[in-house]
C-alpha cells in the first residue's frame, strides 16, 4: 500500500506538472479530422451513391470510408475499451490509476500495463510530433498528456472513441475499423461478432504478431470480459480468417474501371458518376457472356454504352470484356474503329433534310464504278447481290451499299463529312476527298462514345449535345440542331420498320423488339468490327464486338455479333422503365404510295410536308441520268492474253429506260439503250450520255492503254446494242 500511495501521489504531481509547465497545443476539431480523412483508394460512385470501383492510390496504408460510431459493432467498442483503457469514460484524458500502476510496476521491476489512454494514443495519431509508441522522451510524454487533457475538454467521449477506431492501425497496413472488418472478415463494421472483435483488439498491441501470440492475447482478453459471452470456436474461426493464406472475405468494387480511370486520381479521390449500378452490372455480365459464346468465331472483346436521351448521361459504360479480352485496359467505348453501315442513317437524314430524297425515292442498286485517287471504287452489297430499283426506305433499312454510295454522290462527300462532324464524330478531321464515297459505308474511324451520341441526336428529334459521365446539373454546351424534327422522325421510323430491313435481315432477328425501337447494325471491312446501335424514346444503347488488336472475326454479322447484346439490354430497360412509340412531329405528312411495275408493295409512307408526290405513285426520275461506267478519270489496261475480238468496255448509266444515246469522242455508238458495249482502242476518250431531245446528261473521260499493233479491231467488230 505504501508503494501504491506513493505512486498515486507521484501521478498526481506529474499530472499537475503537465498542466502548469506545458501550454495547451492546438487541437483540431472533430469535424476537421473527419473532413480530412481520405481513403487509400479513390472511389467511383454510381448515380445513387453505391461504390462501383475502388482505385488504390495510397500504397503504404489501406483505408476505406470513415465509419460513424453508431455503425460500429458494440462488441468492438467493449473489447477495445477493456484492452486499451478500462476507465475511458471516467478520466479526463489522463488515467491517474493507470499511471500510478505503471509507476509502481517499474519501481518494483515488474512488467505491467502501460498508462497511455485511448485519448493519449489518439493525440499521437493526430500529431506525430508527440512521438511514436515506446519512443517518447519525457517532454514528449508530458506534451502528449497535456494534449490529451485539452482534447477531452473540446471533444465528447463518443467523438474520441469514433476517431480512435477510424485512425488506429489494426493489422499490417490496415488502418481504420472499416478496412479492418471488411478485409479481415468480409463484413461491415456493424456485423462483427464478439470473437472477431476480440481478435481485432488483440491485434492492436502488435499488428504484425504471429498466430500464436494473437491467439493467446485474444484468449486472455476473452477471460477478462466476464460479462461478454464468446464460444472458443467463434474466436478460433476469427483468427483463422485473419491468417488465411488467401483471404476471400473482401473484394474491392471493380465495376466500370475505364470510367474510374477517367474520373479518379490523387486529386479526385471521390467521383459520383451518372452510371446505374444494376445496369452496369448487367451490361458487364451480358457482354462477357456473349463474347464467351462467340469466342470460337475469333471474338475476344466487346463494349457497351447506354445513354439516357434527355440528359445525355451514361447509365452503363463497359469498356471491355475484362479477362476475356487480350487488352482489357483498352477502352472500347473511346477507341476509334470503322463503323461500317452505322453511318448510313445520317447520310439519308442529310439527303431527306435537304429535300434531295424522300423515303419513297427510288435508287438504283446496280453495279457502280467510281474513279477516286486510290483507283476505281466498286461498292458491293453485303451478299454481293444487286436488286435493281429500291426505295430509300428499303435501301437504308436493309443496309444496301450501292444506293448509299449513290446518295453520297447526290449529297456530296464534303457535305456529309461536315454533317458527321456536327454530330460529334470528332475523329473525322479530314476533308471529304480524303475519305471518298466510301465514307457512306463507314470508311472513317469513329468511337462508340461519339456514335452513340450521334444516334441520340436522332432520338432527340435532330438535336445534338455532348454526352456526360456525371450527374452534374450544369447546362454545359447548349444543344445544336442537326436535322429537323420531321427528318429525325422519318429516319427513326425507317430504322424501326422491320419490313424495311427484311430484304437483307428477314423479319425475325435480334433487331425485332416487342415495343417501338429504332436500330442499325454495322460491320467493318474484313469483319474486324461489329456494331449495333439503337434507341427508344428514353434510352440509346450502343454495342461493339470485335478484338482489341483489330484481328478479323469470321461468320459474325451485325445480327449475330452485337445485336443479341443490344436486344437483351433494351428488353431490360423496357421492362424496368417502359417506352413508347415516337410521336409524329409537325412538318410530316402521310401518304399511301404505290410503286411502278410492282417494285415494292404499296405502303403508308411519311414525307416532309411539301415533298409528297403529286400522285399516289412513286415516279422514276429521269431528269438526271448519270454514267455509271466507265468512271470519270479511269484508266483501262487491255489484256494481251485475251483475243482482241473478245475484249469490250461496258458503258452503263443510272437510267432504267431505253431512251438514251451514247457518243464516244463525238461519234454515236449505241442508240435507245441504257447500256452499251464498245471494242476498246488505246488512247484518251470521252463518252457522252445524250437524252432523246439531244440534251447532254453526263460525260466521262477515260484512258485505254495497251499495244496498238495487237489491238486492231477486226473489220466486222462494231458496237453492240444491249438495250433491246
Amino acid at each position: 500500500m505504501r508503494y501504491l500511495a506513493a505512486s498515486i501521489t507521484l501521478a498526481a504531481v506529474v499530472s499537475g506538472a503537465v498542466l502548469l509547465l506545458t501550454a495547451p497545443p492546438p487541437i483540431p476539431s472533430f469535424a476537421d479530422v473527419r473532413a480530412t480523412w481520405r481513403p487509400s483508394a479513390a472511389q467511383l460512385l454510381d448515380r445513387h451513391g453505391y461504390v462501383l470501383y475502388q482505385m488504390r492510390i495510397e500504397t503504404h496504408e489501406r483505408r476505406l470510408e470513415w465509419t460513424p460510431l453508431a455503425d460500429i459493432s458494440p462488441a468492438i467498442e467493449k473489447a477495445v475499451i477493456a484492452s486499451e483503457d478500462r476507465r475511458f469514460f471516467v478520466h479526463d484524458g489522463i488515467d491517474l490509476w493507470a499511471l500510478a500502476a505503471a509507476t509502481m510496476s517499474r519501481a518494483t521491476g515488474r512488467r505491467g500495463r502501460g498508462a497511455s489512454t485511448i485519448t493519449m494514443q489518439l493525440v499521437t495519431m493526430l500529431d506525430p510530433a508527440l512521438g511514436r509508441s515506446g519512443h517518447r522522451s519525457v517532454l514528449q510524454k508530458l506534451l502528449q498528456m497535456r494534449a490529451a487533457r485539452a482534447l477531452e475538454y473540446q471533444w465528447s467521449k463518443d467523438q474520441i472513441l469514433e476517431a480512435y477506431l477510424n485512425l488506429v492501425t489494426w493489422h499490417g497496413e490496415i488502418q481504420g475499423v472499416s478496412a479492418a472488418t471488411r478485409i479481415l472478415f468480409g463484413k461491415a463494421p456493424h456485423g462483427v461478432n464478439v470473437g472477431e472483435a476480440l481478435v481485432m483488439t488483440a491485434l492492436l498491441r502488435a499488428p504484425n504478431a504471429r498466430y500464436s501470440a494473437v491467439k493467446g492475447r485474444a484468449e486472455a482478453l476473452r477471460r477478462s470480459l466476464v460479462i461478454v459471452r464468446c464460444a472458443p470456436q467463434e474466436m478460433t474461426n476469427a483468427i483463422d480468417s485473419v491468417f488465411a493464406p488467401h483471404r476471400v472475405g473482401f473484394t474491392a468494387a471493380q465495376m466500370a474501371p475505364h470510367v474510374a480511370a477517367r474520373l479518379l486520381d490523387k486529386n479526385h479521390m471521390l467521383a459520383r458518376s451518372s452510371l446505374d449500378q444494376d445496369l452496369q452490372r448487367l451490361a458487364t455480365e451480358v457482354i462477357k457472356r456473349h463474347v464467351s459464346e462467340v469466342r470460337q468465331h475469333g471474338v475476344d472483346d466487346g463494349a457497351v454504352l447506354v445513354i439516357e436521351n434527355v440528359t445525355g448521361q451514361a447509365w452503363a459504360y463497359v469498356g471491355s470484356a475484362g479477362g476475356l479480352s487480350s487488352a482489357p485496359w483498352v477502352d472500347g467505348v473511346r477507341s476509334s474503329r470503322q463503323p461500317g453501315s452505322t453511318l448510313k442513317p445520317f447520310l439519308y437524314a442529310a439527303a431527306i433534310d435537304r429535300r434531295l430524297l424522300t423515303a419513297a425515292s427510288l435508287l438504283s442498286d446496280t453495279p457502280l464504278e467510281l474513279s477516286e485517287e486510290r483507283g476505281i471504287y466498286r461498292p458491293l452489297d453485303y451478299d454481293r447481290q444487286f436488286r435493281g430499283l429500291v426505295s430509300s426506305r428499303t435501301a437504308m433499312g436493309s443496309s444496301l451499299n450501292v444506293p448509299a454510295v449513290r446518295t453520297i454522290q447526290l449529297l456530296g462527300v464534303d457535305i456529309f463529312a461536315d454533317v458527321l462532324r456536327t454530330l460529334g464524330l470528332s475523329s473525322i478531321v479530314e476533308s471529304g476527298d480524303f475519305y471518298g464515297a466510301a465514307l457512306a459505308l463507314g470508311s472513317a474511324d469513329v468511337s462508340l462514345w461519339d456514335l452513340a451520341g450521334a444516334y441520340r441526336a436522332l432520338a432527340n428529334g435532330g438535336t445534338w449535345s455532348p454526352l456526360r459521365l456525371s450527374i452534374d446539373s450544369s447546362p454545359g454546351v447548349p444543344p445544336r440542331r442537326i436535322y429537323s424534327a420531321a427528318t429525325a422522325f422519318i429516319v427513326s421510323d425507317i430504322l424501326a420498320d422491320r419490313a424495311s430491313r427484311s430484304t437483307t435481315f428477314g423479319l425475325e432477328n435480334s433487331l425485332a423488339t416487342r415495343y417501338w425501337s429504332a436500330v442499325k447494325t454495322g460491320t467493318s471491312k474484313d469483319m474486324r468490327d461489329n456494331w449495333c446501335i439503337g434507341y427508344t424514346t428514353r434510352f440509346t444503347v450502343g454495342v461493339w464486338v470485335g478484338n482489341a488488336a483489330g484481328a478479323p472475326m469470321h461468320d459474325v454479322s451485325g445480327i449475330t455479333g452485337a445485336a443479341p447484346v443490344w436486344l437483351e439490354l433494351m428488353n431490360y430497360l423496357h421492362d424496368r422503365y417502359g417506352s413508347s412509340a415516337m410521336t409524329p412531329p409537325p412538318g410530316v405528312s402521310a401518304r399511301q404510295i404505290e410503286f411502278p411495275r410492282g417494285i415494292e408493295a404499296p405502303r403508308h409512307e411519311w414525307f416532309l410536308t411539301g415533298t409528297e408526290p403529286n400522285h399516289n405513285s412513286a415516279e422514276l426520275d429521269h431528269s438526271s441520268p448519270r454514267i455509271e461506267s466507265p468512271a470519270d478519270g479511269s484508266i483501262v489496261a487491255l489484256d494481251p492474253d485475251i483475243p482482241v475480238s473478245q475484249q469490250r468496255i461496258r458503258f452503263t448509266s443510272t437510267a432504267s429506260e431505253s431512251t438514251l444515246r451514247w457518243l464516244l469522242d463525238g461519234d454515236e455508238q449505241c442508240r435507245h439503250t441504257a447500256e452499251c458495249m464498245w471494242p476498246p482502242r488505246p488512247g484518251d476518250h470521252t463518252v457522252t450520255l445524250i437524252g432523246p431531245s439531244g440534251h447532254t446528261f453526263d460525260r466521262a473521260s477515260f484512258i485505254v492503254k495497251g499495244n496498238t499493233a495487237l489491238q486492231q479491231s477486226p473489220p466486222d467488230a462494231g458496237p453492240r446494242d444491249l438495250g433491246n
